[in-house]
């Protein structure tokens, strides 16, 4: 059984169809990729699972729990964690105060602080400026914060959107690395959404391409990198 799934899901703004009866499937400790150009409905599928824009049909199961009318919070306590895109961390707290807003649904200290440590090994950089305030930290430094966290709420799956966005180069090589280490050292499953698709299908396990609302194609990220048309309209090949 997929520890995520969406089945026909159909999701509007107004009259207007964002996505149009997308089924996709992640297994417990993948790394899945969601390509596509924008206003694919990409921002418009995590936030569909997230329980942010409220599906018109369809469902989203969680580890064999229909989430698709359960509040976000609660989806967050169930297991599920999102990176927005750009990173929307709270500028005026500190790194620390922003790690604790991770945490805010557990209770238990001593793994609090554990996962803390944990985050400081990952991003080092995090750990010097902890408590420097948010807004202060540079784009590259604002995603390792922002991914962090997420990760401070323990999640078993881990939503992540458009990570690269504006970031240099080498910086964005770092991150995709990061995030190949948090699924191979915690088993944390991610759903990756990126415009960035060569990076993406290069650390993942399998890839989906939305165009228009709807699924194109899906396959294995090995397959897909070679495959003529993803070339052609998303690797710039």
């Amino acid at each position: 059984m997929a520890l995520m799934e969406l089945k026909n899901v159909s999701t509007y703004y107004g009259n207007i169809q964002a996505l149009k009866g997308i089924s996709l499937s992640v297994e417990e400790g993948e790394i899945v990729t969601l390509i596509g150009a924008n206003g694919a409905g990409k921002t418009t599928t995590l936030m569909s699972i997230c329980g942010i824009t409220p599906i018109r049909s369809g469902q989203v199961i969680l580890d064999g729990v229909d989430i698709s009318s359960i509040s976000p919070h609660k989806i967050v306590s169930m297991g599920l964690s999102q990176v927005p895109e750009g990173r929307r961390i709270f500028p005026q707290l500190t790194v620390l105060e922003n790690l604790d807003m991770g945490a805010f649904l557990r209770d238990n200290k001593s793994l609090i602080k554990a996962d803390l440590e944990e985050v400081f090994e990952l991003f080092p950089r995090l750990a010097e400026r902890r408590n420097q305030a948010g807004g202060t930290l540079s784009g590259g430094e604002q995603q390792m914060l922002a991914i962090s966290r997420a990760l401070m709420a323990r999640p078993r799956i881990l939503l992540l959107d458009e990570p690269s966005l504006g970031l240099a180069p080498i910086i964005v090589h770092n991150i995709f690395q990061i995030i190949k280490r948090i699924n191979e050292e915690r088993k944390t499953t991610i759903f990756l959404v990126e415009q960035n698709a060569n990076m993406a299908l290069k650390i993942a396990n399998k890839g989906y391409v939305l165009q228009n609302g709807a699924i194109k194609m899906a396959d294995s990220s090995e397959h897909l990198l070679v495959n003529e048309e993803v070339r052609k309209a998303y690797l710039g090949l």
